[in-house]
């Protein structure tokens, strides 16, 4: 086996590596150069310096897997490598430790002043009286996101003898009671904390988590820490917070644009900054390189590999599933409300002739996927979700009435329950149920508004006036009752999203009980 290594990644890999394959290490290779040499090689191990395109995939007549030594994959085309059979892996945990132990020093620099009083001492001012931290002993540390680092920032907080709460509606309640965390809401979350630390992906459900508003709903003594991602936090805001005396602190490992020499959260001493140096230990990047050879050689020795980001070969008879898979869960996740505690999956008609556990995976993956850092796909859905303790029950009927196949998710949580169906007609997705409702639409790529609402004449003009004032056009809408006049859901394809004023013009309509926006 024939192996490049394109970017700089620590001996500790290369030795795994050179133990079972030639190693050639070329660093700074030009497009064109990768381009010319890929042909000869079984894998190709990058970070984020080497760009591979669709033209170096196409060139690859060999290659078997792409390793990133790291988490983000935006330099590799993996539609590409996906079409062409390549396995994409990375090493999302591969950071864990170093980025939990970086959150707790940036929360211990924070409550001691450390950065200010090593820049007076170091400038000849003697001024302890100003300095005067606090303790972490008894304080409320609130963590948004429960995963790999989160529960690492958890373990090293009881340390302290810290009291903590943590928001993540994707983790099961025995999960968080082997941290020994009690699960809260979100505004409880924000309103109880004195110290908030981050650890979710950037995503579009989480872009903007912590605005103005929800700036407001902190103490006036809690601080924030971000070790996550850039984007999670509006950084104005947050710095005219500080400066307005709203909040105490805050510690900032990660921002919107990198790198960053210039921002308001700079103006501040009570706003500690750091380059991304959350990974930069020697221990992690260690850690990363031998994680990325050890997958690399199980993907070329045919054996599990549980970071793969591209899916593995599927029956053929089973491919139109998964795409409707992955559609029922993501819908179900954008509908769901509360602490998920359990998952039901049921598969009626022919489909449940078939081993389904790729169709589970996909179900997995569609649901858990705006909720994890590490990307989420058919290879470790069912790792990450068994990982989170999630409970999932599946049951196989061979009947199945009005339909050839029937794929069916019921989602429990502490507020309620979720059911959605859907199944495949002429190879494209159908949904076909929502909670109560019996319906038809046809994921497109667009935004749905799903409103449940008590018929009446007049109800679907009003949402029309809405939605035409603020020029986005309905592309269809489907209307699904219990009765004439009874409990009912309207469904609307809209070319653009509604923002939430809009949305909150349609809820305070006379007997609209809920409105969900959603993408599909």
């Amino acid at each position: 086996m024939q192996i490049l290594v394109t970017d700089s990644i620590a001996e500790e890999g290369l030795d795994v590596l050179r133990k079972h394959a030639q190693v050639d290490v070329k660093l700074k290779l030009a497009p064109e150069e990768l381009q010319a040499t890929i042909g000869n090689y079984d894998a190709l191990i990058v970070r984020s310096g080497t760009r591979v395109t669709a033209e170096t995939i196409e060139s690859a007549r060999k290659l078997k897997v792409i390793g990133r030594a790291g988490v983000g994959i935006d330099n590799i085309d993996v539609d590409a490598a996906t079409r062409k059979g390549i396995t994409v892996v990375n090493t999302p945990a591969s950071n864990t430790i170093s980025t939990a132990e970086h959150t707790i020093a940036l929360m211990l620099a924070l409550v001691r002043n450390i950065p200010k009083a090593n820049s007076q001492l170091k400038s000849a001012v003697w001024q302890r009286g100003k300095l005067i931290g606090t303790e972490l002993r008894n304080k409320t540390l609130g963590i948004i996101g429960l995963g790999n680092v989160g529960s690492e920032v958890v373990k090293r907080a009881r340390a302290f003898e810290m009291r903590i709460i943590a928001y993540d509606p994707f983790v099961s309640t025995n999960y968080a009671n082997t941290l020994k965390v009690s699960l809260v809401s979100l505004d409880q979350l924000l309103k109880e904390a004195d110290f908030i630390s981050l650890h979710v992906p950037l995503t579009e459900s989480t872009e903007g988590l912590i605005g103005a508003k929800e700036l407001t709903k902190m103490k006036p003594t809690a601080r924030i820490i971000n070790t996550a991602r850039g984007g999670l936090v509006d950084e104005g805001a947050l710095a005219k917070a500080v400066e307005d005396g709203k909040i105490a602190g805050a510690a900032f490992d990660v921002f919107c644009t990198e790198p960053l020499t210039a921002s308001p959260l700079f103006e501040d001493d009570r706003i500690i900054v750091t380059p991304h140096l959350a990974a930069s230990t020697i221990e992690a990047q260690a850690n990363i390189a031998k994680d990325i050879a050890e997958q690399i050689l199980a993907v070329l020795q045919g054996q599990f590999c549980k970071y793969a980001i591209n899916a593995p070969y599927i029956p053929s008879e089973l491919v139109p599933f998964i795409k409707a898979a992955s559609t029922i869960g993501s819908l179900a996740s954008q509908l769901m409300e509360g602490q998920i505690s359990k998952i039901y999956i049921k598969y009626c008609g022919e489909i449940g002739n078939y081993d389904c556990n790729s169709v589970k995976s996909a179900v997995l993956s569609g649901l858990l996927q705006q909720a994890r850092k590490e990307s989420i796909n058919l290879v470790n859905a069912s790792f990450i979700a068994a990982q989170h303790g999630l409970k999932i029950s599946e049951e196989k009927e061979p009947n199945c009435q009005d339909y050839s196949n029937l794929l069916s998710l019921r989602i429990d949580t502490d507020a309620g329950t979720t059911v959605i169906s859907g199944t495949v007609r002429d190879n494209e997705t159908h949904i076909v149920q929502v909670n109560d409702f019996w319906t038809d639409i046809v994921p497109t790529g667009a935004y749905f508004l799903l409103c449940d609402h008590l018929d009446r004449p007049g109800l679907v003009g009003a949402i029309g006036a809405i939605t035409g004032r603020s020029n986005i056009n309905i592309s269809f809408m489907y209307l699904s009752r219990l009765q004439p006049r009874g409990h009912a859901l309207m469904i609307l394809a809209l070319d653009e999203p509604l923002d939430e004023q809009q949305i909150q013009e349609i809820l305070a309509l006379p007997d609209i009980h809920t409105v969900k926006a959603v993408k599909l």
